[in-house]
């Protein structure tokens, strides 16, 4: 019987995992193996599958032997292929370590660059490619990210490191630093990680591999991996693959650089080559903002025969996958390398456009266009978003200052409130607010009614804040931990040290849980263009009808605009959410005899009734599902002292009764 494998070779002599799935060799390493076997030029590696790393939980955290053999083979065909090994004082090989799920996770497993590095081998690099800055360089930033992945060594010790050693020298940029400069660099940094860890940095190249490989499959766990899955509702993956591969250097020289680059614009959807580059770096640069990318359409007039290549490569890959690309590509000493390509994640707007764009130009069919727009995107295309250009720019300043849950998409701008009072009070003047609270409760509707977003400190997707925001299709960001709101004072001081004080003005983005700092340009929603030619594709394969949610005549109308054809349910309960309706409620609740409970509900019927007559009117025969009444009473009692308080004092009631 022929054992199973886990380890899946790719290089000059094609790839061993082209046929395989992305569950069982994660996005990156089936990308590599088709891009490999389409002919591309992909630097030679392996992939470790994504049942290794289930297996490595499985066993305790343990790699397990026969995997080490795999892994043993897989290295010496590449040591083979390449002309170098690894470790290897005169002809060292070096290897990137990278995670790779089925489902991409952008940013939330662990990397690492130029392993096998160490005092000998850089020296021998040195010689090698003639090159001792590219090599130094190198060591340094494999010190850098296996001291923060593997070793667990605060990243910022190196950061301020690197400081400190260009403020010595009075060095604007990395690229500044000179061969002793680095030299010095690696010192600092292997002192650190020795007063850290109290070990020396690691010098045998196979210990940094497998504890790289560990650390990958390690990451897949982590806090923030964790917190994507749950947040994307991301479930039933074994895990992450690992992918060894060859290194190739952007750092080599004015004639090398790596770039991220989409076959359209993943902002827009137009159909025009989007990315950036930057000269003489490594992989990490691009993302990390430590010098400013150029765009892609720059590599043209720098180096006209590789951007010629990338686009003809690109083409390729968007033709082949039928999807929008999102590459990533490394030039060394003027030759291309692709190092991953994967579908491109795109906003809203984006994806119906290239949907749409993509029947017309024959790659795909209408029902495949409707079947990858999510269901999510069309709900954001429904509501006001940031105009993406405004949006990047305020990113690019560094004004995003904090970070919550996606409660309820959409994009909101306004002056910050700190109750629901202020909320109305501003908004009757002519204002546009944000009500911010560590957490809503019925008191605070009205104000949540007239406000263009809202923001709590606390709570999560089913909070208060997040249920009812969504039911009035109110953008806001909950569960926003990195804010401390002073009522007193009227602020909020973010993680980062930036207060935000009341009449300052916040921009939210609910599809991101982004809190932005300064106004941000919105776009309103409309049906027309793309978006309407994709509708009726949806309307000519959807066996469904589709009815709203609404109990009050603004959500009606809303509804209707957007071509609901019934109210699915009115749920009565929520037509008492008005301000003017909670205290007519609470009397009905802490009632003590049926004649008062009735004078409640007496106050409580015209209002209704009139709410009815102008939701039937709206309506207009269309089918109306009503509700009569699920009372959750606890919702419109309040809920912090000072408000039990009020309570008591308008009902003339003693506090602990009402307390009670």
């Amino acid at each position: 019987m022929k054992e199973k494998r886990h380890v899946f070779y790719f290089g000059k002599d094609g790839a061993e995992g082209a046929h395989l799935s992305k569950e069982l060799l994660g996005g990156k390493g089936r990308g590599l193996a088709e891009m490999t076997a389409l002919g591309l030029p992909v630097p030679p590696g392996f992939t470790i599958s994504t049942e290794v790393c289930e297996m490595y939980y499985e066993q305790g955290r343990r790699i397990p032997d026969e995997v080490r053999e795999e892994v043993e083979q897989a290295l010496k065909r590449l040591e083979d292929e390449m002309g170098a090994k690894l470790g290897d004082a005169a002809n060292p090989l070096l290897v990137s370590v990278r995670s790779g799920a089925a489902v991409s996770m952008p940013g939330m497993m662990d990397t690492i660059l130029n392993l096998g590095l160490n005092d000998e081998a850089v020296e021998g690099l040195s010689r090698k490619t003639d090159n001792p800055r590219m090599a130094w360089d190198a060591y340094r930033r494999l010190i850098q990210m296996f001291g923060d992945v593997v070793l667990t060594v605060d990243k910022r010790k190196f950061d301020a490191a690197l400081d400190e050693v260009k403020k010595k020298y009075s060095l604007e940029w990395d690229t500044d630093l000179t061969v002793d400069h680095l030299k010095e660099l690696v010192e600092r940094y292997k002192e650190i990680v020795k007063a850290e860890t109290g070990k020396p940095f690691p010098q045998n190249a196979w210990d940094q591999l497998w504890a790289a490989i560990e650390a990958v499959f390690g990451s897949w766990n982590n806090e923030r991996a964790i917190m994507y899955r749950k947040i994307n509702d991301i479930r039933g993956l074994k895990g992450t693959a690992v992918n060894v591969q060859a290194m190739v250097f952007g750092n080599f020289g004015e004639t090398s650089g790596t770039g991220v680059c989409f076959t359209r614009n993943p902002s827009t959807g137009e159909n025009e080559f989007y990315g950036e580059f930057l000269l003489n770096a490594q992989g990490e640069d691009v993302v990390a903002g430590i010098r400013t990318p150029q765009p892609i359409t720059a590599l043209k007039e720098i180096m006209p025969e590789v951007y010629e290549q990338l686009v003809s490569f690109k083409d390729k890959l968007e033709k082949h996958y039928r999807d929008m690309q999102d590459i990533e590509f490394t030039i060394q000493e003027g030759r291309l390398f692709f190092l991953q390509t994967r579908t491109g994640k795109r906003t809203a707007v984006a994806a119906i456009k290239i949907a749409v764009d993509m029947v017309n130009e024959g790659l795909i069919d209408e029902k495949e266009a409707v079947l990858r727009v999510e269901a999510d995107k069309i709900t954001n295309l429904l509501l006001p978003r940031f105009d993406a250009a405004d949006k990047k720019r305020a990113a690019a300043e560094k004004r995003l200052i904090a970070k919550g849950l996606p409660a309820s998409p959409g994009a909101a701008v306004g002056e910050v409130v700190f109750s629901a009072d202020d909320a109305v009070k501003e908004a009757e003047a002519g204002k546009k607010v944000i009500l911010v609270r560590e957490e809503t409760s019925p008191e605070d509707v009205m104000g949540m009614h007239v406000s263009e977003g809202i923001l709590t400190a606390q709570g999560g997707m089913t909070s208060h804040a997040a249920v009812v925001a969504r039911g009035m299709g109110r953008c806001c960001v909950a569960g926003c931990s990195g804010i401390s709101i002073d009522y007193e004072a009227e602020k909020f001081v973010t993680d980062g040290g930036v207060t935000v004080k009341k009449g300052d003005i916040i921009s939210l983005d609910g599809s991101a849980g982004e809190v932005f700092l300064g106004e941000i340009k919105t776009v309103p929603p409309s049906i027309g263009g793309e978006f309407a030619v994709f509708m009726e594709w949806v309307d000519s394969f959807r066996d469904l009808g589709v009815r709203m949610n609404a109990e009050t005549p603004h959500d009606v109308e809303n509804g209707l605009r957007f071509g609901a054809e019934g109210i699915g349910l009115a749920r009565t309960e929520h037509m008492f959410f008005d301000a003017e309706r909670i205290p007519i409620v609470r009397k009905m609740i802490l009632s003590d005899t049926e004649e008062e409970r009735r004078a409640a509900l007496d106050e409580l019927l015209p209002m209704q009734k009139r709410d009815f007559v102008e939701i039937f009117r709206l309506m207009d025969g269309k089918a109306v599902t009503i509700r009569t009444l699920d009372p959750p009473l606890h919702e419109f009692l309040p809920k912090s002292e000072e408000q039990i308080e009020e309570l008591a004092s308008d009902m003339g009631l003693p506090l602990e009764e009402v307390k009670a």
